[in-house]
């Protein structure tokens, strides 16, 4: 187990799409470690999600789940961990909804992005079993979130305004001097 360094817009290996995990190959020692040091390296940086092209490795595995923290304090059960291994999301007819989104590969900054508040995901676990789940709400969002990852996505690839994107303590001030509460992050 080992806290990896996480990778930063920039990067070129954050661009490029990721490589799905031959089956055969889920319940490896490489792949039981990866995952290890993908949630060592997660919990260390107060993540709740994180894919392996963030820490070097271009293979379709994200992790996520968190179960108190202060940047959620609505979230009262966090998210279930979990591990995904090629997950494929299909987006489902619903109405999107807006969050202010953070990530580990772009530290101290946020941007408002919309997603979709439903979507159908399929992916397999750490044990080879298949889950095929209707995920809604801000599960849905941190999932689109961190399986954009797989394939060289970045949240502010899909920023609504780029001028809803900056560093959080900057938004945060502005917030304050508007007379509003800071905005809560992905």
């Amino acid at each position: 187990m080992a806290v990896r360094k996480i990778l930063r817009i920039g990067h070129p290996l954050l661009r490029q799409k990721s490589e799905e995990v031959p089956v055969t190959e889920i319940r490896s020692s490489e792949i039981k470690k990866l995952i290890r040091d993908m949630y060592d390296s997660m919990e260390s940086a107060d993540g709740i999600g994180l894919a392996a092209p963030q820490i070097g490795v271009l293979k379709r595995v994200v992790v996520v789940g968190f179960y108190r923290t202060d940047r959620y304090p609505e979230l009262k059960d966090g998210i279930e961990r979990r591990i995904l291994i090629n997950p494929e999301i299909e987006v489902l007819d619903s109405p999107e909804v807006g969050f202010w989104e953070g990530c580990l590969s772009v530290p101290d900054m946020r941007g408002y992005v919309e997603r979709k508040r439903k979507i159908r995901l399929k992916f397999y676990d750490e044990k080879e079993e298949f889950h095929d789940e209707i995920i809604e709400g801000f599960d849905a969002v941190v999932y689109q979130h961190e399986c954009d990852h797989l394939n060289g996505i970045l949240y502010v690839d899909r920023l609504k305004d780029p001028n809803l994107f900056g560093y959080n303590d900057e938004l945060d001030m502005a917030d304050r001097s508007a007379g509003k509460e800071p905005a809560q992050v992905v």
